[in-house]
């Protein structure tokens, strides 16, 4: 379905000092990814100035949000920011944003921000991307959207992102997820081939993904077996490298945000260059 070639991205947040966060992007570009991504939201460390401290240690890798939630901050910060990454990192900035999950609600109000409706905030997002453009100039910052599918939100990733996250029910059976995906490139018209779309890697070859995915799948390593879900691999390393190739043909799918980075890296090895 796609000839894309596959990118990958490892999905982590700072863990103990600055030293140790910079040997953690350190340790992801010398594993062979594209892309080091932290997720955002008030439990963890800001994702900007950490993710200037990554790029600042590491030479070719790439940074970016997974996804700044729109509802924390006002459209024009979040696109001063990505803007100001995309300089300082020397285009190395990935600007991904999103409307955010339901839990986002509490965590606006410690922000003092409002939570507004999905509508509401599909808007903020649309705003934000318009910043970050203006703001640009020459340069072009990077956009990636997560997306469900909503129609509203599949029609403003088709027009303006450069990457799509699916965000959906990671059991969600194959031949509908190629549907999503073909959907998104039929409402993208001219720019389908354009725009590189993906999904999460949860756990490779584990009884059980790590407690906190557990909870945020809110389902059971035995349904992702079951449903054969693109979130889990099993298998020896050609095994799983094969089965990635034929997800990309049957899906469309090129781009995997990895969080179980170190497990997986064998896989990467093996698909680098294809």
């Amino acid at each position: 379905m796609t000839t894309r070639p596959f990118r990958f991205a490892a999905v982590r947040s700072p863990r103990g000092d600055g030293a140790q966060w910079r040997a953690t992007g350190q340790q992801v570009e010398q594993l062979g990814y594209s892309t080091l991504l932290m997720p955002d939201g008030v439990h963890w460390l800001s994702p900007i100035p950490s993710l200037a401290v990554a790029a600042g240690a590491t030479t070719t890798l790439r940074v970016g949000t997974f996804v700044l939630a729109a509802s924390l901050r006002t459209p024009r910060s979040a696109a001063w920011d990505a803007h100001t990454m995309t300089v300082v990192t020397d285009g190395r900035f990935d600007f991904g944003i999103g409307v955010g999950r339901p839990s986002m609600k509490e965590e606006s109000a410690v922000l003092g921000m409002p939570y507004g409706t999905g509508g509401e905030r599909l808007e903020q997002v649309a705003q934000a991307i318009r910043h970050v453009r203006e703001l640009d100039g020459d340069a072009r910052t990077p956009v990636m959207m997560a997306i469900s599918g909503a129609p509203k939100a599949r029609a403003l990733a088709a027009a303006e992102a450069d990457s799509i996250q699916l965000a959906v029910n990671p059991v969600l059976p194959e031949a509908e997820l190629a549907e999503v995906v073909a959907g998104i490139r039929e409402a993208a018209g001219d720019r389908a081939d354009q725009i590189e779309i993906g999904a999460n890697i949860f756990a490779v070859n584990s009884e059980l993904p790590p407690p906190e995915m557990e909870n945020f799948l809110g389902t059971t390593t035995k349904a992702l077996i079951e449903h054969n879900s693109v979130s889990y691999l099993r298998g020896d390393v050609s095994e799983m490298a094969d089965e990635l190739e034929r997800r990309r043909e049957a899906t469309g799918l090129s781009y995997f945000t990895v969080h179980c980075y170190e497990d997986f890296a064998p896989v990467l090895e093996k698909l680098a260059g294809r």
